[in-house]
Order: C-alpha cells, then sequence, then structure tokens
C-alpha cells in the first residue's frame, strides 16, 4: 500500500474529485450543469479553505479548454480527454469511461504514491471511475449520487424517458464499492437502503448548503429594475434546466387558472422562467413557449437564460414566490437560494423538498402535480408572505457549505481510518460476491 499522506487523524491532505459528465465550471441552468454543478464548485472551495487541496477530474467538451484551470486558490480544474469534444449525449458517456479513467490514472502516476488521499465520485458515471481509482490507490471512496436511476423512474413525468438498466446496473456496482455514500436527506439515505441495498453504517446524511453571503434579502425595488420587472408586478419564479422532470409546465398551468379566476390579475402577473432546455427537453427546445401561447398566457410568461450567482440572487429578490413543482429533486438547492433571499417557496413534496421547504414556516409544500393546487398554494402563500419570507430566511439559515464541508472532511477521515484498520476486507468481500461464478465456470 502506497504511504498515505493523511494527517494522523485521517484527515486528507488532497482529493481527487470526478465529475465525469459536467464540469464546475458550466453555468447552472442549461445542459447537464444543475445543483451538483454548484455543490462541487461551493464544496471544493471550502475543502481548499481548510488546507485540503482538491482536484476535479471532468471530461473535456471543447478542444480551447487549457488542461489544467485553477477555478479558486487550492482547487484545480483538470480537462481529461474521453470521446469527441462535442456532439456527446450523457447516455453516450459509459463508452468513454475507459478512456477518462485511464487519464485519471495516468495523472496520479507522474507523482509520488499516495498523491490523493481520498477519492470523491459525483453521480454515477464518475462513481464507476472512481472505484477503479479506489483500487489503484488504495484510498477510500466517498460516492454523491445526487440523482438515482430508480426514484427517477418511479416518479416519471409525463413524456419523459425511463433511466435505462445499464444505469442502474452502475449505480448498484458503486453502491456496493464506495466506502461512504453522501445522502442529502434522510429520505435519500433511506432510498439508497431500500432500492439499492445500501450498509447503512456506511450511508451518511450530509445536507448541501447555500451562499449565505451571496444570496441574502436585499431590496426588491432595485431588484426588480435590474430585471427589468414593473414594482406592481406579481412575480412567479422558476428557476432550472426546462425539461419534464422540472416541471415548469406545471407553473405555466398554475397561472393560467389564476387569469382564469381573475381576470384583472393579468395586468400584473408576470411568470419569469429562468433556465434552458435540457435532457428530453431538448427535444422540444420552444415547447413551453408554445405551452404559454396555448394556454392565452404568452404575454404573462417571460423566459430569462441561465444567470450567474450574483443576477440570479437578483431574481429571487424580484419574486413574490419561487415555484419548485418537480417530480423527483434530490435536494431542492433552489428553493434554499431562493429562502435566503427572503422568497418564500411552492414546492412539490418530493425526495429533498420537504428538508429544503418547512412546509407552513418558509413555504408551502404541495402533495402531486394538479396545477389548481399549485394555484391554491401560491395564493396561500401571497397571503402570509412577510410571515412566510421571514420564515424562509430563518430556514435557510440552518444551512451552509462550510457546515457541509465540515461533515465531508470527517466522512473521509472515518474512511481513511477504517481503511487502515482493514485495509483487505474490500477485495475479500470482491471475491467472495465472485465465487458463485467462478464455481459455475469450472
Amino acid at each position: 500500500m502506497p504511504a498515505r499522506r493523511t494527517s494522523r487523524s485521517g484527515t486528507p491532505r488532497r482529493v481527487a474529485t470526478l465529475s465525469v459528465h459536467t464540469s464546475p465550471l458550466d453555468q447552472p441552468g442549461a445542459g447537464d450543469a444543475g445543483g451538483m454543478n454548484v455543490y462541487i464548485v461551493e464544496t471544493s472551495r471550502r475543502l481548499a479553505e481548510r488546507g485540503i487541496a482538491v482536484d476535479v477530474f471532468t471530461r473535456a467538451t471543447s478542444s480551447d479548454l487549457p488542461p489544467v484551470v485553477e477555478m479558486s486558490p487550492g482547487v484545480t480544474v483538470r480537462h481529461v480527454s474521453a470521446g469527441p469534444f462535442e456532439g456527446l449525449g450523457k447516455e453516450e458517456l459509459p463508452a468513454q469511461l475507459c478512456a477518462f479513467t485511464a487519464a485519471v490514472l495516468r495523472e496520479e502516476a507522474q507523482h509520488e504514491p499516495g498523491f490523493y488521499d481520498v477519492v470523491h465520485s459525483h453521480y454515477w458515471l464518475s462513481g464507476q471511475v472512481g472505484y477503479l481509482a479506489r483500487d489503484r490507490w488504495s484510498v477510500p471512496l466517498i460516492h454523491t449520487a445526487h440523482t438515482l436511476a430508480k426514484v427517477k423512474n418511479e416518479a416519471l413525468a409525463a413524456g419523459d424517458r425511463p433511466e435505462p438498466r445499464s444505469r442502474v446496473i452502475g449505480e448498484e456496482q458503486v453502491v456496493a464499492e464506495a466506502d461512504r455514500l453522501i445522502a442529502n436527506t434522510d429520505e435519500e439515505a433511506r432510498q439508497l437502503v431500500r432500492l439499492y441495498g445500501a450498509d447503512p453504517a456506511r450511508t451518511l446524511v450530509v445536507p448541501p448548503g447555500v451562499d449565505l453571503d451571496r444570496f441574502t434579502p436585499g431590496a426588491r425595488t432595485a431588484a426588480r429594475r435590474a430585471t427589468g420587472t414593473p414594482d406592481d408586478a406579481l412575480v412567479l419564479l422558476f428557476v432550472g434546466r426546462i425539461q419534464p422532470l422540472k416541471a415548469p409546465d406545471v407553473l405555466l398551468h398554475a397561472a393560467a387558472e389564476m387569469v382564469a379566476g381573475d381576470p384583472a390579475l393579468r395586468d400584473r402577473l408576470r411568470v419569469h422562467v429562468v433556465g434552458a432546455p435540457s435532457g428530453s427537453g431538448l427535444e422540444a427546445p420552444e415547447q413551453l413557449q408554445k405551452l404559454a401561447g396555448d394556454l392565452g398566457i404568452a404575454d404573462v410568461v417571460h423566459f430569462f437564460p441561465p444567470q450567474p450567482p450574483e443576477r440570479l440572487a437578483e431574481h429571487y429578490r424580484t419574486a413574490d414566490v419561487t415555484v419548485v413543482p418537480s417530480h423527483n429533486e434530490s435536494f431542492g438547492l433552489v428553493a434554499l437560494e431562493s429562502q435566503a433571499c427572503g422568497t418564500p417557496v411552492v414546492a412539490a413534496a418530493v425526495g429533498g423538498l420537504p428538508t429544503a421547504v418547512r412546509h407552513g414556516v418558509s413555504g408551502v409544500l404541495v402533495a402531486g402535480h394538479d396545477p389548481a393546487d399549485y394555484a391554491a398554494a401560491v395564493r396561500a402563500v401571497l397571503a402570509r408572505r412577510e410571515l412566510l419570507a421571514a420564515g424562509a430566511r430563518r430556514h435557510a439559515g440552518l444551512f451552509s457549505w462550510d457546515r457541509t464541508a465540515d461533515a465531508l472532511v470527517e466522512a473521509y477521515a472515518a474512511a481513511a481510518r477504517d481503511m487502515v484498520a482493514a485495509p483487505a476486507r474490500p477485495a475479500r468481500e470482491r471475491l467472495l460476491r465472485l465465487l458463485p461464478e467462478i464455481q459455475v465456470a469450472r
């Protein structure tokens, strides 16, 4: 086993973070970039502030990208060549995992043994690379799934495609191999145990955070001036990738119901959609605009491209209510960011959203996806907006990326201590799982 560079407590000095299918440098809200990108950026920065260097390996998607980018002090993004630069969908990436893994292993081989102390993989594709690196380097593998195929397939939106069997198998393999599984919420931890047979002792709940310095309450008048919104407008906000999973259509239907019930509302109501088509939404990129026309509210709905964080905060401050009607969310960072800005949330009672939103205190949770229920929930929030806005700020204050980073450091250290105490256990377990197949072959 290579000499370890960890401290006596097991705290790592350098982490290899794997993000195969999307780069932390990408703008969230379009393509495959979303909450996971924010998670990697924020946790990596805070790990670096704690003296832990982070190398983020991600697939190069352009020949113009430099091989190495310093994202922030102590955080390096390494662009790995694996397959063609452009035009490669996420479903095609499994075929490139061998090339990606080889590049990661080559990078480590240029250094003295023990250069990396822990591998942290994000999403199942990265987990496949991670457990090979784990075995090669004799370091712990920490894995964060972010989304799970079996969970998504249980709650498919109309017209959405189920996740393929290959992903399910890949996730099962990563769950079996990881030294620690990081779940965003208690519900996700239960899903990992129930659906994937995860070991509860290796499954930890570490909630994501929110940047409480960037997402703060502010003057609504100034925010509305910045977003070109009339002072007297009633603004309903959607932020995220435009695809069936995120269900922005539910918000449009709810807005149409509100206008139908109160025609005078049309003069003030504005629905702001911040994001771009993604996933299966790319098959009909203008579908949401078409829906707004079909519902007779095209004049009410306003589209904005994905926004950088400082501009996004202005959109949250502009809104009266942020609506998160997703069919599934492992957590729901949008809901947390909105609340940190003092804007209450109406959200679907799915996945991690009941953790991100405190029902009746920082917003309202809705069971199901009936637009009438969302229209009623928006009205209920508007009737108590000032009280819920105060509750939203308090609730968001319970989450921070510093707490997330501290919990990750402890997970890294605990996994390292376990590996030192029983270094042969993972290999022995894999051999035992293979014995029946070996016996059949003989």
